[in-house]
């Protein structure tokens, strides 16, 4: 799956309201990011490199397996897999809004 595969399903998601009214942003390192403005209705999910609440750097599978509640974003968090810049709360909103 690609980063426009993925940010299309967080876009699906996420729908016109998250609600959850902060910005977060995932980070794949060379593969792009994902940034998610929940301040705003709708909601903008776009591939803007910004600036957010909370910054979640993984690899793309991490983040699909983890939207696909193929794994746990808690044991990903863990086991290195994922790594958070911010509000862990926050991040663990994003993660459940996502399943």
């Amino acid at each position: 799956m690609s980063l426009e595969d993925a940010t299309q399903l967080v876009k699906e998601r996420v729908g016109d309201d998250v609600g959850i009214p902060k910005t977060i942003k995932v980070d794949f390192g060379k593969d792009g990011v994902i940034h998610l403005d929940g301040r705003v209705q709708p909601n903008v999910v776009s591939n803007e490199d910004k600036g957010a609440d909370v910054t979640i750097h993984c690899s793309l599978k991490t983040f699909l397996d983890v939207t696909k509640g193929k794994a746990n974003a808690q044991l990903a968090f863990m086991m290195g897999k994922l790594k958070v810049d911010g509000d862990f709360d926050l991040a663990l909103q994003f993660a459940k809004a996502l399943r």
